[in-house]
């Protein structure tokens, strides 16, 4: 019988590693003040970028035809693609918008994206867009509502999509567990995997005085498929995720932890404002590297951040920085 019961155990482990897609390594987000550059640096095989893949705003290429579009076609034949969305909406309790969801699975299908993600929040109602990222209450209501919906786009789009935890500014007198909690149970009744937002983690946990390590550590890793990074707006009390300025130390260290406890984990970089020039951001993209290789090859050590940023700064070209 205890033979049987570890058999179990050891099924249920390898499935829910499987529900998992392969590694792509370190990208970026793909913007247009850098189409150019990435085609640019196209050889006549491969590419001289060390970039492994690219994540797309999916609403920025559902419009038919266009720059866009165009430029997208073509990197999309040299890198592999993921797509994250701001508009499913999936926290609403209106209807799902299925236009929107028969233009995702297109624009998915044309360019072989690897996966697709999108927000647990609510963006807007009755037929109005905050044009925010709104979070929930952390109730079972709220889990049964959002799972049922999360349940009805992975059959409409055939295959496991990602959820990814928002930075918040408020909190609910309703809520009934933590946002962790509440996370880790939608992403089990729903089968669906996560995108954890390292930087977001940061920002609540400033903002609603928790510990970071206590969400990051509390995440079931079977279900985190990506991570991402990126740049917050510090005013003492609070703290805003605007993604116009580079990576934190704060916010490095945790990704440091994050690497300690998840493994190889796709990661990927967000600057959707006061976009700086291509190689600004393979800089922060090979400080994450070198991050995740010492990680593995010797551990967490509370100075690694600090201890990486000098190393680096030694092989900079004179006139060069490391973003901070």
């Amino acid at each position: 019988m205890a033979k049987l019961f570890l058999l179990q155990v050891n099924i249920i482990g390898m499935m829910d590693n499987s529900k998992k897609y392969q590694n792509m390594g370190f990208g970026l987000g793909l913007r247009k003040e850098h189409y150019q550059d990435v085609l640019d640096s196209f050889p006549a095989e491969g590419s001289s970028l060390n970039i492994d893949w690219f994540e797309i705003l999916t609403e920025n290429y559902l419009v038919a035809g266009g720059k866009p579009l165009y430029f997208l076609d073509k990197i999309a034949e040299r890198y592999p693609m993921a797509m994250h969305g701001v508009s499913m909406n999936i926290g609403n309790t209106g209807a799902l918008d299925k236009d929107y969801l028969k233009q995702v699975k297109s624009l998915k299908n044309r360019i072989n994206a690897h996966w697709l993600s999108d927000h647990l929040c609510w963006t807007g109602t009755n037929g109005t867009n905050a044009h925010d990222l709104l979070p929930l209450p952390y109730t079972e209501e709220a889990i049964k509502h959002v799972v049922e919906r999360i349940q009805q786009v992975q059959d409409f789009l055939g295959g496991r999509m990602l959820i990814e935890n928002v930075s918040s500014y408020v909190s609910y007198k309703q809520s009934e567990m933590t946002e962790w909690e509440f996370l880790s149970e939608i992403a089990h009744r729903a089968d669906c995997l996560l995108l954890l937002d390292i930087n977001n983690i940061y920002v609540s946990a400033v903002n609603h005085e928790f510990d970071p390590l206590d969400y990051l550590l509390s995440v079931p890793k079977e279900r985190v498929q990506q991570f991402h990074l990126a740049g917050h707006s510090d005013y003492g009390d609070y703290v805003i995720d605007t993604h116009d300025m580079p990576v934190c130390d704060a916010v490095w260290s945790l990704y440091a932890r994050a690497v300690e406890h998840f493994g190889d984990i796709t990661f990927m970089i967000e600057r959707d404002d006061n976009i700086p020039p291509l190689e600004t951001l393979l800089m922060e993209l090979n400080l994450a590297r070198e991050i995740s290789h010492r990680v593995k090859q010797t551990g967490y050590d509370v100075e690694l951040v600090q201890k990486i940023q000098s190393g680096l700064a030694h092989k900079l070209s004179p006139g060069q920085e490391i973003p901070v």
